[in-house]
């Protein structure tokens, strides 16, 4: 269970400033003295890191579902010679920075928050997709001779066998591109999606340091949050699935 501390700990904090930061409005006066309102009130923190991490969520849902099925196709001997193709295509969306998209989607998508999702979810792809093909590709032949030799079909070797040991590094891939994508969301603020970047945009445009603080605090919590979660995750999934597929080999 101690492994579930610190993610319990990090989401305790972010929502206990999420809901209480006009408690700490002496201090934001003390930083930003020149300016009468330093609690950005225009929309509840709360429902802006909800509308985030829905955001973060189905992208990353999105595009962990198109990467790892993209590499699970590549690393099968029917979709071998379509490897390159597939690792270009997912680079194609890190090629160009989120604000190119942006630029690109919204005369199509309109403004809100359909061009960032897919700013998002274009951005995220590479880090699952490589990860995938590392995980896939890094198995002992052996574990897939031993599954085949227990008379499994393909199908149960990927899932029974090949997936359990390549979960740790397509999760690793996931905590990589969710947390980028984290960071990547804020900027959704300027084309009128809600993020916990609304503070921080309306802080540089106002001059008020504080409006920044507030929004990049919550940015980093929800980061350090999500960090530690799949951490926990992939400690997890190596407890209960390495050494029930390791026994396969024996």
């Amino acid at each position: 269970m101690r492994i579930w501390l610190p993610p319990a700990l990090f989401a305790a904090l972010l929502f206990g400033l999420s809901v209480g930061m006009p408690v700490l409005e002496p201090l934001f006066q003390w930083l930003q003295p020149d300016k009468q309102r330093v609690v950005y009130e225009r929309e509840s923190f709360l429902f802006l890191l909800q509308n985030h991490l829905l955001l973060v969520a189905v992208s990353a849902a999105v595009g962990t579902f198109v990467a790892v099925a993209g590499g699970i196709f590549a690393t099968r001997p029917s979709g071998r010679d379509f490897l390159p193709l597939v690792s270009q295509v997912a680079s194609i969306g890190q090629t160009f920075p989120p604000v190119a998209v942006l630029a690109l989607a919204v005369p199509v998508l309109g403004f809100g928050e359909a061009p960032i999702l897919v700013a998002l979810i274009l951005y995220g792809l590479l880090p699952i997709l490589r990860n995938t093909l590392a995980g896939l590709e890094g198995i002992d032949p052996t574990v897939r001779e031993a599954a085949r030799g227990m008379g499994m079909s393909s199908g149960h070797v990927l899932f029974r066998a090949e997936l359990p040991l390549a979960g740790r590094v397509i999760l690793a891939g996931i905590r990589t591109s969710v947390t980028i994508n984290i960071a990547t969301a804020a900027i959704g603020s300027t084309i009128g999606a809600r993020t916990l970047g609304d503070p921080v945009i309306a802080g540089l445009v106002n001059g008020n340091t504080a409006y920044v603080l507030q929004g990049a605090i919550l940015i980093g919590l929800l980061a350090l949050t999500t960090d530690s979660l799949f951490e926990a995750l992939e400690r997890t999934w190596d407890r209960r699935f390495s050494p029930q597929v390791a026994t396969m080999s024996l």
